[in-house]
């Protein structure tokens, strides 16, 4: 009787550890098939860009295909909620930028909870934002804006790449944060809002940097401040809105890597291992840089906190702006 219950012990044991064991081994194995990047937006844009660049080097490391699929509409609502839905098995990434945790708050509804259908892999980089004004009006810094700004309400307007866009946010947490009379004007993309910038027609822009740079370095704009807690690499000349003497406006856009909720650990950990490993390669570094990037490679942990404290933050911007989804 001992011997069988042994036995029936050690069969027990082993079955209990056979999900285990079985996570691990597919994990070593993984990808066995190719691996579909959701990108919640039309083919081009700088989440496509990013998607496209690290799927080609995923492919290359890992032996499969990581093909990138565009599911745009709704803000990118659609994709995400697709990707929500997708079997969590490490067959579905997606490329997100902020818009995954600010659209819950500016859309009655949406296909996707950002906390609970995802796990986080990395935020790859950040997308820093400059706060750049047309060179007629007689300002050299934030503080000479805001006085101006202050002298002459109804005046003045400020041109982004879109509604709920981070530029966008930043300027609605400037303008609140001050108390400015400052009417928003979104664009369909950041090149536009510069366009506006640059003929006159909306004389104070946030926009992402690389539309913004050549014009800054031309004389054609000038450029106040960037967001981001530090200076950036592509202005280093411009200083940051702490510097500028206004830390509270802080913000940039960031895009992340994520995968649908309970994918197996140890194939997020394979992921998040591959991807930072590729934004550190000397012609990714280069290529992300021309895109106005920053790399970042953060863990899967820090990553789940900035969704939190980006999704609150912007939260409250939007409920005290009375920003809603056009």
């Amino acid at each position: 009787m001992r011997l069988l219950r042994r036995q029936f012990l050690q069969l027990t044991a082993g079955a209990a550890f056979a999900p285990i064991l079985s996570t691990a081994a597919s994990a070593q194995t993984y990808p066995t098939r190719p691996v579909r990047v959701i990108v919640p937006y039309a083919a081009a844009g700088p989440t496509d860009i990013l998607a496209r660049l690290t799927a080609q080097k995923l492919s290359e490391r890992l032996g499969k295909q990581f093909y990138v699929e565009n599911i745009g509409g709704a803000g990118g609502n659609i994709g995400m909620g697709q990707g929500a839905r997708a079997a969590p098995d490490g067959y579905t990434v997606l490329v997100v930028p902020p818009n995954i945790v600010v659209n819950p708050a500016m859309y009655n509804t949406v296909p996707y909870d950002p906390y609970k259908d995802f796990d986080p892999v990395t935020i790859a980089v950040t997308s820093p934002t400059v706060f750049t004004v047309h060179p007629s009006l007689a300002v050299r810094t934030v503080k000479d804006l805001i006085a101006l700004i202050k002298s002459g309400p109804a005046k003045y307007s400020f041109a982004s790449p879109g509604t709920g866009t981070p530029p966008h946010l930043i300027g609605e947490h400037f303008r609140l944060l001050l108390g400015l009379d400052l009417v928003h004007v979104p664009f369909n993309s950041a090149g536009l809002a510069v366009a506006s910038t640059l003929a006159g027609h909306t004389p104070i822009a946030f926009t992402s940097l690389p539309p913004a740079v050549p014009q800054i370095k031309e004389g054609k704009l000038r450029a106040l401040a960037v967001t981001s807690k530090m200076r950036s690499q592509a202005l280093p000349e411009v200083p940051s809105m702490a510097e500028a003497g206004y830390p509270e406006v802080e913000g940039e856009g960031w895009f992340a890597f994520i995968v649908p909720a309970g994918t197996p650990k140890e194939i997020t950990t394979l992921l998040h291992r591959e991807i930072v490993k590729i934004i550190a390669l000397p012609d990714v570094m280069e290529q992300i840089a021309t895109l106005g990037f920053e790399a970042v490679g953060d863990t899967p942990d820090e990553a789940a906190a900035l969704f939190r404290i980006e999704g609150a933050k912007w939260a409250k911007v939007i409920r005290d702006a009375g920003i809603k989804a056009n």
